[in-house]
């Protein structure tokens, strides 16, 4: 199993850094007492090399080595382009 790496997708809620977006990823988790689906937020760092993403954005991102502090995901392909 060494080699796999995790993809996610979420879209770019923010692009104020060089090279780096935050990418928020969505998804349901059933409670486990309640069975209801609860909708859970992640925020991830991710290494925007061209610095292509912008806000709104629909991207995916695939795990990395750590590039920083924070960063361990990088921007492999944006999904759909936000309107303008």
């Amino acid at each position: 199993m060494a080699g796999l790496r995790k993809y996610r997708t979420g879209t770019v809620t923010s692009n104020k850094m060089m090279k780096t977006v935050v990418v928020q990823v969505e998804r349901l988790v059933k409670h486990t007492r309640y069975k209801k689906y609860v909708r859970t937020r992640n925020r991830f760092k991710a290494h925007d090399e061209r610095n292509a993403c912008r806000v709104g954005d629909l991207v995916r991102i695939v795990e990395t080595r750590p590039l920083s502090r924070d960063k361990r995901w990088a921007v492999v392909e944006v999904l759909r382009q936000a309107a303008e």
